[in-house]
Order: C-alpha cells, then sequence, then structure tokens
C-alpha cells in the first residue's frame, strides 16, 4: 500500500487556479499563499480581568488612591494613573497610561477613595501584553492549509480580510454496471441499487471539492467513451466504481488501456485490492472497485489525499491512535487490512461482526478503521491495536 501511494504522490500536482475570497466564504478552502498578521493580537496591553490597574512598584502596604475614571473594553482610560493610585478596569480594556499590573476585584476592598488589596499580586499580573498571542507581521498560516472555523477566527483576530485561495477542484462521479440501478427502482433479484455514486459524491463533497454527478452507465464502451469524452471537458479529476480490474467484464480498465494512460495497480490490501489510475484526455481517471466497502476504503486511502494535492493543498496522512483492542482476532500474512471498528466509551476499540467486504452496514456502524500489518498477527483483547478514525479522512464523525 506505501508503494501504491508513493507511486500516486509522485504522479499527481496541484491543478487549480488561485482566487481571492471574503472569510465569510473562506471556510472549507485552501490556501494558495501564505498569510501574516496585519496587526498583533492583542494590538495593545489589555487586562484579562476585572479589578483595578496600578503600578507594581508603588506597592508599599498602605492603600492605593482611588483614580476617577474607568478602562473599559472599548472605552479606554484618557489620562494617566499616577504613582500610588488604582483605576478601575474591566477584561478586554487597555491598560492605562502608569499601570502594569490588575488586581481581581474579589481582592480588594474599596472603601473612602482607596483601595485595600487583601492579596497583593506579582508583576505585571492579570495582564495580556501586546503581541502574546501572535506579533505584527508573524507568519499565521501556510499555503495549502485547509481552512476551517478555527483558521477563520484567527486571521479575522489578526486583521485578515480576503484571503488567497485555490479554486475548488472539479471532481465527477460515474457508476458503472448492467447490474446497476437506482434505489428508487423495482429492482429484481439480480440488480443492485447504486450505492457507491451517492456515497462518493458525499465523500468528495466534504471533502471541499466541486462535484458532478455524471450518472450511470451500463457495460457499454461505447457509451462510457463518450460519458468520459463530454465529462472531461469540464472536470480536473473523474472517480469511477467498477470494472477496475481485469476480468472479461472489467470495461472501464479495458476501455482506459486502449485509449488512455493506465496503471493498473493489485493493492496488498484487503479490503481494495483493484485500483486504477488513467488519463481520460488528460483528466486523471480514479478507477475503484465495485463493491462498496472496498470503494469506500480505497477512496479514503488514495483518492482523499490524491484529490488534496490536485486541489492545492497537502498530501494527508492519517494520524492514528494506539488503543486496546476489544476483540480477538487471527490475521494471516500477504494483505494490509482495515477492519470497520469503532471505539468504545472504555477507551477499547472493537470491530464489525464482520469482515466481509459485502457487508455495506459496517460503514454505518464504524467510526474509524483498525489498521493492521501485512505480516501476520495475533490479537487478543487488550492488546494495542491501530485505530484510524474517520475524521482523519476528511469525513465528518
Amino acid at each position: 500500500m506505501a508503494e501504491a501511494q508513493a507511486r500516486l504522490r509522485a504522479s499527481l500536482h496541484p491543478v487549480t487556479g488561485i482566487e481571492t475570497v471574503g472569510l465569510a466564504e473562506a471556510a472549507g478552502r485552501i490556501l494558495a499563499r501564505d498569510v501574516t498578521a496585519r496587526r498583533a493580537n492583542p494590538p495593545a496591553t489589555n487586562s484579562a480581568m476585572d479589578g483595578y490597574a496600578f503600578a507594581h512598584a508603588s506597592l508599599s502596604g498602605a492603600p492605593l488612591k482611588l483614580t476617577e475614571g474607568r478602562s473599559a473594553a472599548g472605552a479606554p482610560f484618557a489620562g494617566t494613573v499616577p504613582p500610588g493610585h488604582a483605576l478601575r478596569i474591566f477584561t478586554g480594556a487597555l491598560l492605562p497610561v502608569g499601570t502594569d499590573t490588575v488586581v481581581m476585584q474579589e481582592n480588594t476592598t474599596a472603601e473612602g477613595g482607596h483601595l485595600t488589596l487583601t492579596a497583593a499580586p506579582a508583576p505585571r499580573a492579570n495582564t495580556r501584553p501586546t503581541g502574546e498571542d501572535v506579533a505584527e507581521g508573524a507568519s499565521v498560516l501556510a499555503a495549502t492549509r485547509r481552512l476551517g472555523p478555527r483558521e477563520v477566527g484567527l486571521l479575522a483576530a489578526v486583521g485578515v480580510a480576503k484571503v488567497a485561495v485555490r479554486q475548488r477542484l472539479r471532481v465527477g462521479v460515474l457508476s458503472t454496471g448492467d447490474e446497476l440501478v437506482a434505489p428508487d427502482t423495482d429492482a429484481t433479484p439480480g440488480q443492485t441499487f447504486d450505492a457507491n455514486r451517492p456515497m462518493l459524491i458525499g465523500m468528495a463533497a466534504g471533502w471541499g471539492h466541486a462535484v458532478t454527478d455524471l450518472g450511470h452507465v451500463p457495460d457499454d464502451r461505447a457509451a462510457l467513451r463518450a460519458r468520459l469524452d463530454e465529462a472531461s471537458a469540464g472536470l480536473d479529476a473523474i472517480l469511477t466504481s467498477g470494472g477496475a480490474s481485469v476480468g472479461d467484464e472489467d470495461h472501464v480498465s479495458a476501455l482506459l488501456r486502449e485509449a488512455g494512460q493506465v496503471a493498473q495497480w493489485r493493492v496488498a490490501l484487503k479490503p481494495g485490492k483493484p485500483l486504477l489510475l488513467s488519463q481520460w484526455r488528460r483528466v486523471p481517471v480514479f478507477g475503484l472497485p465495485g463493491n462498496s466497502v472496498s470503494a469506500f476504503t480505497t477512496a479514503c486511502l488514495f483518492v482523499h489525499p490524491a484529490l488534496s494535492l490536485m486541489a492545492g493543498g497537502a498530501w494527508s496522512e492519517p494520524r492514528g491512535l494506539t488503543l486496546p483492542a476489544g476483540f480477538t482476532l487471527s490475521k494471516r500474512a500477504g494483505r494490509r487490512a482495515f477492519l470497520r471498528a469503532r471505539m468504545r466509551a472504555d477507551g477499547t476499540v472493537e470491530t464489525f461482526r464482520s469482515d466481509s467486504s459485502g457487508m455495506i452496514s459496517g460503514l454505518a456502524w464504524a467510526d474509524g478503521f483498525v489498521e493492521l500489518p501485512e505480516a501476520a498477527c495475533e490479537i487478543a483483547p487488550g492488546d494495542p491495536v491501530r485505530y484510524l478514525p474517520f475524521t482523519e479522512f476528511g469525513l465528518s464523525a
């Protein structure tokens, strides 16, 4: 699997253009250029508490005199606080000239124009210095970063209102096979409802791409050729499912071998062994297995990072967790395995009741994969295993 991913990564590059958008449109987009802070955060030293501001050096044990006035967020004190004096201040307010420390109001007693401290704070306590979070001109986000609500909030906080982002990658999703029918069809036992196309459309849309539904094409090479010709004129990538292997009825791979540039791999992977990468009129075509669990798994492991790279983002590597197994398993050597799994409340991870790639219900049951190496292994309850949440593949929990 690692070799297949490396070959795929080496064969692709960013293909999307660049546009400038406001922050309201930036979530879900990929940064095209590095961003620096237009202003420091915070822009000036301010109070982290409601209380009183004073110069710490003027503490002598005697009560401080209260200066008339106050400093509030958005309404700073205009004057200077003399030595030995204190000024009422509120959270977020600029620290007045002549002060450097804030005492919490709970640790004071104000009476007769004087302020007594019941607990003296350390110098500069309860203050937020200028640029404590981000300095003016500092690099805040790098190109290839996908923006979410947290990143958009950071950009706004440092005075960035517009950013250069990559245009959305245009992805088409196509299903093939005589046996497929729409889910609202009165199907015969010999027909299969098309689950892959809506699943892959949802995955690609969730990754932030502009998705086109290319529909379903039967096992007719002329019809398939016509659909690919039409689709390639306005798309950056095409995902197909079914017909990706080398059998007599694998028309996708046969047509692409005749007319395109084909890399066809039998990956040491379970599920999802057949994987096809081709070009049709210079548009990359990802040929995924027809089995829904295999299509889902290979989309996570190969298509997700590949499309991210093509869209101008980073090649994404899932970060795994080491958790105790809540299952028993004996695995033979040969293929790396990705078992549908989910975390229990006690922190252990359980696997779906079957490893059959024909049981799509396991995808809805699971919230991640347990990854097992190519080597043979014996797993007993409590043994450490690698768990990959679906969120690491850009999917919602």
